[in-house]
């Protein structure tokens, strides 16, 4: 009882983390403005380790990859740190990344490579969540301030698919398709790395 509290605690933080780095990463690399509250909540929760990893990991075409890096270092930890704390309970995080019953800590290359696949999942789960809160956006409030701000992250993507898909009565498909293939990508992509180290094992 006492470890299963612990590993939902532990599981709970880290992913909150997680998804600060990334979403820290990807306000980067869509060159949102920084003077905004969400950038500089990010940065004060992320600066910790994002500013250090900055001296030794130079950035690449504008992307900050300290904080990619430090995300991944972050869900790798993550996946050790629980299967130390609880063995048997580490499978539910087996199966968050598609690996079912597999025992992934018992080689931390391949444990490497779950984080790898857990951050890939999670950032499509959060263009999931970017896209719904858009499309309600528009439809409940669209001179929201959050408006802007989902524009900018969600326009590389939806770019290419408005210049394919013409709108139907005026409406844009566009965010429909993206749902689509955000779904298409988790079954395809992620599901495939999993099946991927399972052979691996």
């Amino acid at each position: 009882m006492i470890a299963q509290a612990l590993v939902f605690l532990v599981d709970t933080l880290g992913t909150l983390l997680l998804v600060a780095l990334l979403l820290r990463f990807w306000l980067q690399a869509a060159r949102a403005p920084f003077n905004n509250p969400l950038a500089v909540l990010l940065a004060s929760v992320t600066n910790w380790g994002v500013k250090p990893l900055r001296r030794v990991v130079p950035g690449l075409w504008g992307l900050d990859l300290a904080t990619l890096l430090l995300a991944w270092l972050v869900a790798w930890a993550l996946n050790i740190v629980l299967s130390l704390i609880e063995p048997r309970l580490v499978l539910e995080v087996a199966g968050r990344v598609g690996l079912g019953t597999a025992d992934f800590s018992a080689s931390v290359g391949l444990s490497a490579v779950a984080a790898l696949v857990q951050l890939v999942r999670l950032f499509i789960y959060m263009m999931i969540g970017a896209l719904i809160v858009q499309m309600l956006l528009s439809w409940v409030n669209p001179h929201s301030p959050l408006a802007p701000l989902l524009d900018l992250l969600l326009r590389p993507f939806l770019r290419p698919l408005q210049a394919r898909i013409r709108p139907i009565s005026g409406f844009d498909l566009s965010p429909l398709v993206l749902l689509i293939l955000c779904q298409l990508a988790l079954i395809l992509v992620v599901g495939g790395l999993a099946r991927i180290m399972l052979m691996l094992i």
